[in-house]
């Protein structure tokens, strides 16, 4: 099979599609084409299989808002070959953390608890306790679960007296004190939401 067909046989794959859609943000982004590039453009691109090969790294890493991790990605100067790198998205995820507001953290912080829970035929309060210290780790270095609410729960706490000194050592960018301490200074209405919250799930 020829490549070119080959690669029109692929149009519906999901590696394929985010690819594609890289693809189109970088034109527009970086380039400053006002037209969405077409997918025959793309089939014809010697940059294919690059992009393709990021669409793969967003499907098995899954970011947070895949959408502003590809536009972060393509404004920030990197070469596209180094774009699968986990220090990349390593970088995005901490730089989104710090920033974003407490409500959308916590949201997403409980539903990862939740998906946990169906996962373990478990309830949600229950995973700082069962989950396995690995998976805490990278829910955590993932962004998945807040600082917000490790830091300042019990149960948050516990958990991260059982972590190894390397699952630590992973963690110190997102969970760093010196930050967080000041960040829940500067915003005890945020601070004491939090704090509901967590007394209300019981953790």
């Amino acid at each position: 099979m020829c490549e070119p067909k080959r690669r029109w046989l692929q149009k519906d794959e999901k590696r394929v599609q985010v690819g594609f859609y890289a693809f189109q943000r970088f034109y527009k982004l970086s380039a400053g084409h006002k037209k969405d590039k077409t997918y025959e453009e793309f089939v014809k691109s010697s940059f294919y299989n690059a992009f393709v090969k990021f669409g793969s790294f967003v499907n098995n890493v899954r970011p947070l808002y895949p959408d502003k991790y590809i536009d972060y990605v393509v404004t920030s100067n990197v070469k596209l070959d180094h774009w699968c790198r986990d220090e990349m998205y390593e970088k995005y995820a901490v730089e989104l953390i710090r920033k974003e507001g407490v409500e959308t953290a916590l949201e997403r912080s409980i539903q990862t608890m939740q998906k946990w829970a169906e996962e373990n035929n478990s309830v949600f309060n229950h995973y700082f306790f069962y989950a396995s210290t690995n998976r805490i780790t990278w829910d955590i270095k993932d962004g998945k679960i807040s600082p917000w609410l490790v830091l300042n729960s019990k149960a948050g706490q516990e958990a991260l007296n059982k972590f190894s000194d390397e699952q630590l050592g992973l963690l110190n960018y997102v969970l760093d004190p010196q930050h967080w301490a000041m960040r829940f200074k500067r915003n005890p209405k945020d601070l004491q939401l939090v704090k509901d919250v967590i007394q209300q799930a019981k953790l």
